[in-house]
């Protein structure tokens, strides 16, 4: 199998091998340390397949030895001609590997024989030597020599055949490379080893070394120094070729995240040259890594190559300054590596801002046009070495003189879609996140493509800054504030365009990000005050939105915003007047003003949510102009301004709680206790301010369909919520109850909308605190109601389609007339009530199952009813009875009332159905509660305006027939039920004997069927409730008044006529 798996070059295991060896050897080459302790130690050795003597081998046969390295470099290149199928992989990969060993074996031995057998000899002396040691002293001369032809022989890295790193995989999961991988690999080691040869060379013998058979290409002398120099220099351009041929076949997009090196070894190499040459420069007179890379850096940057020294290969760049930018950014990361190749995020690195400063000049120089996707690249590159240099002010100045000039430019590119700065000024909060990108340790890989480049100069202004003052305090930040703010004057501020103002506003906000924020807000304000009045109206939206990114960023860094909310909540309320004197006509103007409100609206919320503690400044931003507002908002506006209230509602509410904790821990010193106490009065007064200003409007809309029935609902709630945590900041005609005062308006008061008072007592009731205190509380109304309202919900669930088309199919669904949302509402208040102690208590009494039908309120309601029913038929007590007839006759209220729309000129089926059935059920199952005296006068209204209303006596007209529908199905209820009234009643009545007499006269004749058969009778409703009477003294007053109803008519037939 060809396995491609150029990803996993790390995993290689003779790449590992070789890394370690190298790392080994250089940190033993730079301590002066034996390269090889343990290795050719024996008195002979075998180098390409011959025994040699250890001691001596180098100095005797040193020609034989370097031909044989050249005859199998030879055989390694001859290699390179075999095709490489996978049959004859493993065979050549073992034969390339071997050649490989060989060469690094014999190179390494070299090293081991200077430092452990080669001797210094005396130059100047005349003793007679041995014929070996006159060998041995021409040593040094001719391995300069040997060495130099060695690399004219081996050429250039950028020379060698293209290769590919992947590697064939065999059964055994064993990798195989293929000749041309060794090949490049082993031109890789004789590189560097021959730069450790040379290096150690000169350390040994502390003198300069002559070639004998060579002279450098500037035709002076070779030398052990200028042979190490050139070698440098040429690998060093040789690394920069390969580096170049990856650049050119890299986006500037991915330039960052594409990998400098294609093989982890030539990585390898430039740590290993950066160690050596830094360490070189630092005992002798010589260069450092990054004077040897800037010269050849600087060669590539010449625009004609005759200027360039003959020395140095000749290296062409589609794209000098961008490849420069590239090379040193990867190149200064391999100065994380320590010297055993290992990364170090600690260690300190060797910056090259000299060079990148001369750079970043080239780079932004207006001779030519800049294209904004390369200088996204270059400061891209210039923000990674700020990450890895020490902080260079030098860099910012030399920026900002290029972007002062160019405020007014978006800094986009025509084909890629921009993230930038169109986003981040849709709102003072998104302007914020910006910035907090801008100056957080972390930055996006994909900055290129999401960030202009002007976003990318603020990155690096941040870094720069904040590192700065980190190692030499504020000295830096003042030197950067007097280079900024010296741009900015009356006619510079005149010349912004809107692009302009926002670029201003987001360095500014950097700037108040990572130093001074209130220097920089104070700054900004002043400013502002250049711009031209024209240019404030057409951009006022902007500068608000500016204005309270600034206020955000004050409550994030818990700063009094006093001097900014003073200014902006006045120009709010102006803002809000307008809004309320304008006419609905002007819909332009109503929508520029809408625009800005919204601004404040939004704003002041991130500023409450944001703010760690309230200051008396925080009032000032709730002023009147909210009262102007609301008074003329429109639904949707509405909304906005009401979403806004619950969520400062709720952060109040959170704050003082946490202030009441804090006032609850033991041992709280005073001065503790103080600043709690100041905290709290600071909230005291903000919710007042809501009070003042919010709460007024909402008691004035309690009837209007202009609020949202469910935000008027739960900003309600909150005030409730907030009045039980904070009693003394309700208004004084809610004292001393403002939570039952508030009550009263929203929940218990019969002319408001139902689905308002359900989904307002469904917060009540579900905040346990509340619930639990005002049942134990000496208003021992709460309960019933609560009950009372529930009651009223349920039976006008259908009131709000009372305007809808009527609908007459039986099989109708008529759940499907109640808005989901209010039946939802509905259930979920049942479902709380059904856990008041009260109706818990009923239940119980009653023995009645509840739990099941919880979540069908028309169910639940019959179970009520019921249960109340079945509790009073079994007290036995007179007192308790009769209490018990008060306490529900409280839960009906105004029944009758609440039913009132369903009986009006318009008829709807749905709502009948519910009422006439509810109602029965009432009669029938309090039957012995309309018995006694309290309740039997609203019998007598039920039964008037249920049964016998003015438009049943008309026997000339026909009732309509959903009305007669609901009537006959519920009648059988309200028969029974009046029957045991009649038998039943405390005060026995004439008229209520009457009253039945009059109910069966009239729907006795309207049920009968069409057809003659005595078997169509069974479903009259009187017979039904003949039939389903249990009792006997019921079952006889029914009897009875229907045999009455019955022989009247008979009695008024005249004789039969003869025929």
């Amino acid at each position: 199998m060809y396995n491609m798996d150029s990803n996993n070059v790390k995993v290689w295991y003779l790449v590992y091998f070789l890394m370690g060896l190298k790392h080994n050897f250089h940190f033993r080459l730079i301590l002066n340390l034996d390269p090889l302790p343990t290795n050719f130690e024996e008195d002979t050795l075998e180098i390409f397949g011959i025994q040699w003597v250890t001691e001596t081998a180098l100095v005797n046969s040193s020609r034989e030895l370097f031909h044989l390295f050249r005859q199998q470099l030879y055989n390694l290149e001859t290699l390179l001609q075999s095709s490489c199928d996978f049959g004859k992989v493993s065979t050549l990969h073992c034969k390339a590997d071997n050649i490989r060993q060989q060469c690094v074996l014999f190179l390494h031995y070299v090293k081991v024989f200077i430092f452990r057998y080669l001797k210094v000899h005396n130059a100047e002396s005349h003793v007679p030597v041995h014929p070996y040691e006159a060998l041995e002293a021409q040593l040094p001369s001719l391995l300069i020599d040997e060495l130099h032809g060695l690399l004219l022989y081996i050429g250039h890295l950028s020379e060698l055949p293209s290769i590919n790193i992947g590697a064939f995989v065999n059964q055994n999961q064993i990798k195989l490379f293929p000749p041309s991988w060794h090949l490049l690999h082993l031109h890789l080691d004789i590189h560097w080893l021959v730069l450790e040869i040379l290096y150690m060379l000169g350390e040994k013998l502390k003198q300069v070394v002559y070639g004998h058979q060579f002279m450098n290409l500037a035709s002076d002398s070779l030398t052990n120094v200028s042979l190490f120099e050139e070698h440098c220099e040429t690998l060093l351009c040789d690394l920069i070729s390969l580096s170049l041929n990856r650049y050119d076949k890299v986006r500037p997009s991915e330039s960052l995240m594409s990998d400098q090196c294609p093989c982890l070894c030539i990585k390898e190499l430039w740590v290993l040259l950066i160690h050596l040459l830094d360490h070189r420069s630092k005992w002798s007179v010589s260069e450092s890594f990054w004077n040897w890379l800037n010269k050849l850096l600087k060669t590539l940057l010449e625009k004609s190559s005759d200027q360039r020294r003959p020395s140095v290969p000749v290296i062409q760049s589609r794209d000098p300054l961008g490849f420069s930018w590239w090379i040193i950014t990867h190149v200064a990361s391999f100065y994380q590596f320590d010297r055993h190749g290992v990364p170090d995020e600690m260690r300190k690195v060797e910056s090259n801002w000299n060079f990148v400063e001369e750079l970043l000049k080239k780079s932004i120089s207006v001779q030519g046009s800049i294209l904004e996707e390369q200088l996204r690249m270059y400061l891209h590159c210039c923000l990674t070495l700020c990450d890895f240099w020490e902080p260079n002010i030098a860099i910012v100045t030399i920026l900002w003189e290029y972007y002062s000039k160019n405020l007014n430019s978006s800094f986009s590119i025509s084909w890629l879609p921009f993230k930038g700065l169109a986003n981040t000024m849709k709102s003072p909060l998104s302007m914020l996140e910006m910035v907090k990108t801008c100056y957080c340790d972390k930055q996006d890989q994909d900055l290129y493509k999401s960030s202009s480049s002007y976003t990318i100069f603020l990155c690096i202004l941040a870094k720069v800054v904040k590192k700065a003052m980190k190692s030499n305090g504020p000295h830096p930040w003042k030197q950067v504030k007097g280079r900024i703010y010296s741009k900015f004057h009356q006619k510079r501020m005149e010349e912004l365009t809107e692009v302009g103002l926002q670029n201003f506003f987001s360095l500014f906000l950097l700037l108040a990000a990572v130093a001074e924020v209130e220097d920089v807000a104070s700054h900004v304000l002043d400013l502002l005050n250049f711009l031209k009045p024209a240019f404030i109206t057409s951009q006022r939206a902007l500068i608000w939105k500016g204005h309270m990114a600034f206020l955000l960023m004050y409550a994030q860094k818990n700063v009094d915003i006093g001097v900014l909310a003073e200014k902006f909540s006045c120009a709010f309320r102006e803002k809000a007047k307008e809004f309320l004197v304008s006419k609905n006509e002007e819909m332009i103007q109503r929508q520029t003003l809408w625009t800005l409100l919204s601004i404040y609206i939004d704003g002041v919320q991130e500023v409450f949510e944001t703010s760690y503690c309230l200051y008396p400044s925080h009032e000032k931003l709730l002023n009147d102009g909210f009262s102007m507002l609301l008074r003329a908002c429109r639904e949707s506006e509405l909304r906005t301004v009401l979403s806004f209230l619950q969520a400062v509602l709720a952060r109040i509410r959170s704050m003082h709680q946490q202030l009441c904790q804090e006032l609850q821990r033991d041992n709280v010193d005073l001065f503790v206790q103080s600043s709690l106490s100041a905290k709290e009065r600071h909230l005291a007064a903000v919710a007042s301010a809501l009070w003042r200003h919010f709460f007024s409007f909402l008691k004035s809309q309690r009837m209007s369909q202009v609020v949202p029935f469910s935000q008027l609902a739960d900003a309600a709630a909150d005030f409730t919520l907030l009045a039980m945590d904070m009693p003394s900041t309700a208004p004084s005609d809610f004292q001393p109850q403002p939570v039952i005062s508030i009550i009263q308006l929203f929940g218990w008061d019969d002319i408001i909308c139902p689905q308002v008072v359900a989904r307002y007592l469904s917060h009540v009731l579900q905040n346990s605190t509340l619930s639990e205190a005002l049942s134990h509380s000496g208003y021992v109304s709460f309960q019933a109601l609560t009950i009372r309202s529930w009651i009223r919900c349920v039976l006008q669930m259908y009131v709000k389609n009372l305007s809808g088309p009527d609908d007459l199919l039986i099989d109708k669904n008529l759940e499907q007339g109640v808005e989901k949302e209010y039946m939802e509402q509905l259930v979920k208040l049942t479902r709380l009530l059904f856990k008041l102690s009260e109706v818990k208590s009923i239940f119980s009494k009653a023995q009645v199952e509840y739990l099941s039908i919880s979540e069908d309120p028309k169910k639940a309601l019959v179970r009520f009813f019921e249960a109340v029913g079945i509790t009073y038929r079994n007290l036995q007590i007179l007192s308790d009875k009769s209490a018990m007839v008060t306490k529900s006759l409280e839960y009906l209220g105004e029944v009758l009332k609440y039913i009132k729309p369903y009986l009006g000129k318009k008829v709807f089926s749905a709502g009948l159905q519910l009422t006439y059935g509810m109602m029965g059920i009432l009669v029938k199952s309090w039957a012995q509660i309309f018995a006694t005296s309290k309740a039997q006068k609203l019998l007598f209204r039920i039964i008037d305006c249920l049964l016998l209303p003015h438009t049943v006596l008309q026997q000339e007209k026909e009732l309509p027939a959903p009305m007669l529908s609901a009537i006959q199905k519920s009648l059988p209820l309200y028969l029974q039920g009046i029957c045991v009234v009649c038998c039943q009643s405390q005060n026995p009545s004439a008229y209520l004997n009457q009253l039945l007499g009059n109910v069966i006269e009239q729907y006795i004749g309207r049920f009968l069927p069409a057809s003659p058969y005595v078997s169509d009778l069974g479903q009259h409703p009187v017979l039904l409730a003949l039939r389903n009477t249990a009792t006997v003294p019921p079952i006889s007053s029914l009897k009875k008044c229907v045999v009455q109803v019955i022989r009247i008519p008979c009695q008024n037939l005249s004789p039969l006529s003869p025929f």
